[in-house]
């Protein structure tokens, strides 16, 4: 469990708040492309780490991200008119270009020099596939853009999503780092009626075979290692057959897990707060060129053989159906006989878990088991680089020159005396099966 203090660390992110300040060191992504589809297109609302904003794309293309408020006397830039190159306030006329510099006041005499005078708070953005990120953190310590391996796609390859989720950031992205749960939440019965299919032996099984796994060992052994990025962590489960089945995940500072796919993976959620009680889940994926994607194409589509409804692609924001309002839809006729929570959609089980703690849950009631150590090195690794910011220690892994884009998951029955930890990194022959060729541009995939 937490302190009381520790906890208000983790999950307070307004400004001057010790957590706040840490986030700000690091892009962020504040919404998507596709939000400000065109250049002069209408303005929209943002709030982000408990501040309220506006975005637009001005008539060259840039994406401004000012504060909501207009200097002059604090109506909405969001009732503002996009055009020629800026936002114009509709209160009086004064126009703010995406640095925020006032670029026309016609409310004052023609000979006045006060617009020259007057800034409106603004925040450098970098639009990178399908995302529009910002930097809201001082700006003689802000770093170049950390390149997750979006930057080498075209933009007709840009896809991207977000979800709202009406609690703490810290529970959804905790929820999303937790290999135990999928024992229990995401079950259903028929998991029971698996044949095996031969892939219960050392080398990629089939995402049937791995779903079964999931329930034959239903309280897996986790490892943990550290990196400069973060962590990665295995749980490790096993199999029928006697094996060790690995599901290897990794969390990078500060918002972003990859989680446990075969044959490795790419994509995977970032959980941005929008507020101290509201989060953003942002999904991208992006595939690396040289990977062999055989074991994945032999595994079969993991969310395909589930018998649950699922979120639409990977372009827009996501509507949510099920909602706390309509208890996620439940159904206790199919909780007793087909699933192990009666919920139809299988990322509103996630939501219904974790939405149900509260806006802020108090971490000072938990009881940890072994099987969060990954959520424990979670917490401790934000509240220890929150606590080193304070005392001027710069936090980890803002160096934009780190291969962010070679971070990956992965999943794999392991052969005996064969270790989880080269799973997903550069010695891992998944990534390197044409090492004599020259790598194509990546892509990106449209995957949960």
């Amino acid at each position: 469990m937490l302190t009381k203090e520790d906890n208000e660390i983790l999950t307070r992110v307004g400004p001057g708040t010790l957590m706040g300040n840490l986030l700000r060191r690091y892009w962020t992504p504040a919404l998507l492309s596709s939000e400000v589809p065109e250049p002069d297109s209408p303005p929209i609302r943002v709030r982000l780490l408990g501040e309220d904003l506006v975005a637009f794309r001005d008539t060259n293309g840039a994406v401004g991200l000012v504060k909501e408020n207009c200097p002059h006397r604090g109506a909405s830039l969001f009732f503002g008119r996009n055009e020629d190159c800026g936002l114009r306030c509709v209160y009086h006329g004064w126009k703010f270009d995406v640095n925020g510099n006032c670029v026309d006041m016609p409310s004052e005499p023609a000979e006045s020099v006060f617009k020259s005078k007057v800034h409106a708070l603004a925040y450098p953005t970098h639009e990178s596939g399908g995302l529009i990120w910002t930097y809201m953190g001082p700006k003689e310590t802000m770093t170049g853009f950390r390149d997750f391996g979006s930057e080498a796609l075209p933009r007709d390859k840009w896809r991207a999503n977000r979800l709202f989720v009406e609690c703490n950031w810290m529970q959804s992205m905790e929820g999303n780092l937790d290999t135990s749960h999928i024992s229990w939440l995401h079950q259903y019965f028929d998991v029971e009626n698996y044949d095996d299919d031969g892939t219960d032996k050392p080398g990629y099984p089939t995402n049937k075979a791995s779903v079964y796994f999931w329930r034959h060992d239903r309280a897996p052994t986790l490892e943990i290692e550290d990196a400069w990025y973060g962590f990665r962590y295995a749980g490790l489960r096993t199999t029928p057959n006697g094996n060790t089945h690995a599901r290897v995940t990794a969390y990078v500072m500060p918002y972003t897990t990859l989680v446990a796919t075969i044959p490795i993976s790419t994509g995977g959620g970032l959980f941005v707060p929008r507020d101290d009680y509201s989060t953003w889940r942002f999904n991208y994926a992006v595939v690396p060129p040289e990977a062999d994607w055989s074991p994945r194409e032999k595994a079969g589509n993991l969310f395909g053989m589930m018998p649950y409804q699922f979120f639409g692609g990977m372009n827009g924001i996501t509507e949510r159906k099920w909602t706390k309002e309509n208890d996620y839809q439940i159904d206790r006729d199919v909780q007793k006989t087909q699933t192990y929570s009666g919920i139809p959609e299988f990322v509103s089980q996630d939501m219904a878990v974790t939405e149900s703690m509260g806006p802020i849950y108090d971490r000072s009631q938990e009881h940890l088991g072994t099987t969060d150590k990954s959520v424990i090195r979670l917490r401790s690794v934000l509240i220890k680089a929150a606590k080193d910011l304070a005392n001027g220690v710069a936090p980890p892994a803002i160096d934009p020159a780190k291969s962010y884009n070679r971070i990956f998951g992965a999943e794999k029955v392991l052969a005996p005396g064969e270790d989880w930890r080269y799973l997903g990194t550069e010695a891992d022959p998944i990534l390197h099966p044409k090492k004599h060729e020259e790598p194509v541009a990546a892509t990106i995939e449209s995957r949960e």
